[in-house]
């Protein structure tokens, strides 16, 4: 889920979001489309070409992504926590403590607290010799390692073990059924359920069962959560020998397991929207981007690519990479518009290549492959050269802004009307107290009420007609008016919107 993408889905459906950060969090609801990326395209990746960001990992589960646009992802055998950016190597920064990786069990899921920029926390889901629990820790102390959620039944089997935030702010967790299928239609436990906590742990008021975390029942083993643009929750469910699933779901619905496994006629159980042989999918994973569901398969070997109609209804899906990387664990839209998608080839089930498992992104269909390198955080060093003296004769500036109360994030897109340019500085004036706290693929520095945004090393190149973006993430007062009398390199810009 992105904190980008949930600001804006949230705000669409009337739901108050506060102190939200510039990051992302996993699983969450897809919006407009970064800059560069047209609307139409939302959601359309190129998928044949790939970058890999990480290679030789073990069991890659978890994966989300911090205000900088890098990803922090959890392997599941060794109960690492490791950072990892295009161009740059995997960085350790957490060992999670108690971590029992027996059969499917370990490290699983992560999340990135929705307000991390304020509270700084990161969340797992993790299998210890007792059971699965949930802890949340930060990175600037990670040996401090708080349970939030314990006594989660374990076993070899069906542990679930992916959360993710939702656009309401609070933390959602499949629990599978551990091999005991009738506690999945035991309402006072918590096997075989969808989960809805409160980041530190406790019931919401307005969960649907009083006093219960239990947001949904009658799962088998549910890995993938994902909300589209409206807050709708989508989750993928692995079935027993015959149907894998895909549900979507609502507060205290019951989806049929172990009575009904896929569609069925009995008006108590909800029926998914879409199902496949276990041959064709074991969904791990899911994201949503646009109007598409991406589902990552495992024995599957391949991404399922399935439309939304926009009303909560599915259109027919679409195998996409099939047999080309194996398993595949965890799909994740990222912050930069890219796909990221984890292999799961070293689980024990899989025939690792010599170079597995990957994390591999994939970019939008209608946009230039970018070189490598992790976003830029705000304020940087000045750069050592000056911006270029050559002014275009025009440009285009674009500014989409999302708003909370306090702050905001946007996303800038400039368009070169004149002559390629080698690189360029962007500057404009705040109308109120706006203050730039951080940014990305981009230097930005502010004095009083000006700002300058000079191009990092590899976007500086901009053709003639050509695009260059960049995204801002600031505090805001009461007012928050859109800059005006933008300069591309001294040449006043035309503001688009």
């Amino acid at each position: 889920m992105r904190v980008r993408s949930m600001v804006v889905a949230a705000l669409a459906a009337g739901v108050a979001v506060a102190g939200f950060g510039a990051g992302a969090v996993a699983g969450g609801p897809a919006a407009d489309p970064p800059p560069g990326v047209g609307a139409s395209a939302l959601g359309d990746f190129d998928l044949t070409r790939p970058q890999v960001v990480a290679s030789n990992l073990t069991v890659p589960w978890g994966m989300d992504f911090l205000p900088d646009g890098s990803a922090l992802v959890a392997l599941r055998n060794s109960g690492q926590v490791q950072r990892v950016r295009p161009g740059q190597p995997p960085q350790q920064v957490a060992q999670i403590a108690g971590v029992n990786a027996v059969g499917e069990g370990g490290l699983l899921g992560l999340a990135v607290s929705p307000t991390y920029a304020q509270d700084g926390y990161v969340y797992v889901y993790l299998t210890t010799s007792t059971d699965n629990r949930i802890v949340r820790f930060r990175l600037t102390a990670p040996q401090t390692q708080q349970p939030i959620l314990t006594g989660l039944p374990r076993a070899s089997i069906h542990n679930g073990g992916r959360i993710a935030f939702g656009p309401d702010g609070l933390l959602y967790a499949g629990v599978g059924d551990a091999g005991q299928t009738s506690t999945a239609q035991d309402p006072q436990s918590r096997a075989g359920k969808i989960l809805r906590l409160r980041p530190d742990g406790t019931v919401p008021p307005d969960n649907p069962f009083p006093g219960s975390l239990v947001y949904s029942l009658g799962h088998r083993n549910v890995q993938g959560l994902a909300w589209d643009a409206q807050g709708r929750l989508y989750a993928t469910e692995f079935g027993q020998n015959t149907w894998d699933e895909v549900n979507l779901i609502v507060a205290g619905g019951n989806y049929g397991w172990p009575v009904v496994e896929g569609r069925g006629t009995d008006p108590r159980y909800r029926n998914p929207l879409v199902v496949w042989s276990t041959a064709q999918a074991s969904p791990s994973g899911a994201a949503i981007a646009g109007n598409r569901l991406y589902v990552a398969a495992l024995r599957g070997t391949r991404l399922w690519n399935v439309p939304l109609d926009g009303a909560g209804g599915v259109g027919t899906p679409v195998a996409e990479l099939t047999g080309t990387y194996g398993r595949l664990r965890t799909v994740e839209y990222g912050p930069d518009g890219w796909l990221w998608v984890a292999t799961s080839n070293r689980d024990g089930r899989g025939t690792p290549a010599a170079t597995d498992d990957r994390i591999l992104r994939f970019p939008p269909r209608d946009t230039t492959p970018q070189p490598t390198g992790s976003p830029q955080t705000s304020p940087p060093a000045p750069p050592t050269t000056q911006p270029p003296t050559t002014a275009p004769t025009s440009c285009q500036v674009s500014w989409t802004t999302n708003q909370w109360t306090g702050g905001f994030t946007a996303e800038v897109r400039i368009t070169n009307q004149g002559p390629a340019l080698a690189g360029w500085a962007l500057t404009w004036s705040f109308g109120a107290d706006q203050r730039v706290t951080n940014a990305w693929n981009a230097q930005v520095t502010q004095s009083g009420a000006a700002v300058t945004a000079r191009n990092v090393e590899w976007n500086g190149a901009v053709p003639q007609g050509g695009t260059a973006s960049f995204g801002v993430q600031g505090s805001a007062g009461s007012a928050n008016p859109t800059p005006d009398a933008f300069q591309l390199n001294g040449t006043p810009c035309q503001r688009l919107g």
